[in-house]
């Protein structure tokens, strides 16, 4: 991977982790992720070899479950609450679904 693609990289997950930190959108919460989504990819299927691109399909595939799972989430509490504020998670159903979403994300343990 030449320099210029390394930086471009670095960039975008800098500048979608900031973006996802400093959000009270939910919107701008589900870019940032997003933005860290696709400059991931790269680095993944970074060797030519098919586990390499297998990997980063597999990877793909379960971030954007996730970012659904996510932008459902927000829409149910806005359903319900009226609010796409992020600090007026209210609603049980959105809160479930929401801890769901971060957690297919992080690939914690159930998700891995």
């Amino acid at each position: 991977m030449n320099p210029q693609a390394k930086l471009i990289s670095a960039t975008s997950l800098l500048l979608g982790t900031s973006i996802t930190i400093s959000s009270n959108h939910w919107m701008m919460a589900w870019i940032g992720l997003e933005i860290n989504t696709l400059a991931v990819l790269p680095l993944i299927s970074k060797s030519h070899h098919p586990r390499a691109i297998e990997a980063s399909t597999k990877y793909f595939l379960t971030q954007a479950a996730a970012s659904t799972l996510l932008l459902f989430s927000s829409m149910t509490n806005a359903w319900f609450s009226g609010q796409w504020d992020i600090t007026q998670l209210t609603h049980p159903m959105s809160c479930m679904l929401l801890t769901t979403a971060i957690s297919i994300n992080l690939g914690l343990v159930p998700f891995h």
